[in-house]
């Protein structure tokens, strides 16, 4: 009994000393291979965006002039039609009609000026010869002039029938691309309507509308070349126009005019942006954004994947003898998946660019050198 509770405890004891020695020749956790840049100075052109709504150079609302019932549409939305070209009919019967009547009260006005000067013309001799009195003349010359009044306004009756005729065919009125057809056949209109018939859009060229708070306003005045506003507009650079795709613009645009004053409304001030359309790749109510060029000569810039915030400052890993660094940097700008640093690193710094958000101060890693324009190339913008 005795030599097995020996043998019990010295099993138990052998187990123990082995569970320890394992314990102790556990392998330590992996020191994580990360990749790394190198901080370089380069030439870079960043841009300050504005969101821009786009319109035709000329917008005209179509509307009818007289009121009606919509009898045709001779259009559809988007076509391209020309200066004076039909784009509705008007029931004009009754206007017909009217027009008509209008033209046999110029026949009966003419035939009434004709009977007056026969009077007149009979008299006049007799006056002369004395046979009769003057006041019977003048009462025939009053005659006449009312019967010619009479035929002046039969002939403006008979124009403003006629023009209503006309106007019963809504043409357009600038050539241009058709918009929205709200109104279909057998729509009454009229020319007091809220809602234009269509518009028409002259986009051989369109503007690009966007604004600046106050704030941003005069900072742009300020980095602007010339003494005057005005100057200071003229001595511009073009910009660009980044499509809601994503694309850029393949014709850039000149900004011609500024508001001037501050819209009390929204505390803005108005730009507007000409661009050429020559393909009218570009129509009235697109939407983009304005990009202004910025350019930045010989800047320290790191791959934006290097950064990341922590408590409202921007950081990166710096290696330090195989060992992650926290470093807080100064950001100027952001550009093409780069930041431009100002200061917290200096050129030729090797920074980490991959697992950042896994890594802790003083970690050890190991450096895995990579190519600075790969490691930028390979973050493609999401739309």
């Amino acid at each position: 009994m005795k030599n097995t509770i020996k043998t019990l405890l010295m099993t138990a004891f052998v187990a123990s000393l082995t569970g320890c020695a394992k314990k102790q020749e556990a392998p330590q956790a992996a020191i994580p291979a990360l990749n790394v840049v190198s901080a370089t100075t380069k030439d870079v052109v960043g841009y300050t965006t504005f969101p821009a709504s786009i319109q035709g150079k000329i917008n005209n609302d179509v509307r009818a002039k007289i009121q009606g019932y919509i009898q045709e549409v001779y259009v559809h939305e988007g076509q391209v039609v020309t200066k004076g070209q039909p784009l509705f009919k008007l029931e004009a019967n009754t206007l017909a009609e009217t027009a008509n009547a209008a033209r046999s009260g110029i026949s009966v006005a003419q035939a009434n000026v004709s009977v007056a000067q026969v009077e007149v013309d009979k008299l006049i001799p007799l006056v002369e010869k004395g046979i009769i009195g003057s006041i019977q003349l003048e009462t025939a010359k009053a005659n006449l002039a009312s019967a010619k009044s009479g035929l002046a306004q039969a002939k403006a009756n008979y124009g403003s029938a006629s023009a209503n005729v006309d106007y019963s065919v809504v043409r357009a009125p600038i050539s241009g691309i058709v918009g929205q057809l709200p109104l279909k056949k057998g729509s009454l209109v009229g020319p007091s309507d809220p809602t234009p018939l269509t518009t028409i859009a002259d986009i051989s060229s369109v503007y690009a509308y966007f604004s600046m708070n106050e704030k941003e306003y005069f900072k742009f005045l300020s980095g602007a070349e010339g003494k005057t506003p005005t100057e200071k507009i003229k001595n511009l650079p073009e910009v660009e126009l980044q499509l809601a795709d994503g694309n850029i613009y393949t014709e850039k645009g000149k900004i011609e005019t500024v508001s001037g004053q501050i819209d009390a409304a929204t505390g803005t001030v108005q730009f507007r942006v000409a661009f050429p359309n020559p393909n009218k790749m570009l129509s009235n109510g697109n939407s983009g954004t304005i990009r202004f060029p910025k350019e930045y000569d010989q800047v320290l810039v790191v791959p934006e994947v290097a950064s990341y915030e922590q408590q409202g400052k921007i950081n990166v890993y710096k290696v330090v003898n195989d060992t992650a660094v926290t470093t807080v940097v100064d950001v100027i700008d952001r550009v093409d998946n780069m930041i431009i640093v100002n200061n917290g690193i200096k050129e030729g710094d090797v920074v980490i660019v991959s697992g950042i958000g896994s890594l802790r101060n003083k970690a050890a890693i190991k450096p895995v050198p990579s190519n600075f324009d790969s490691i930028v190339n390979a973050v493609k913008p999401v739309f």
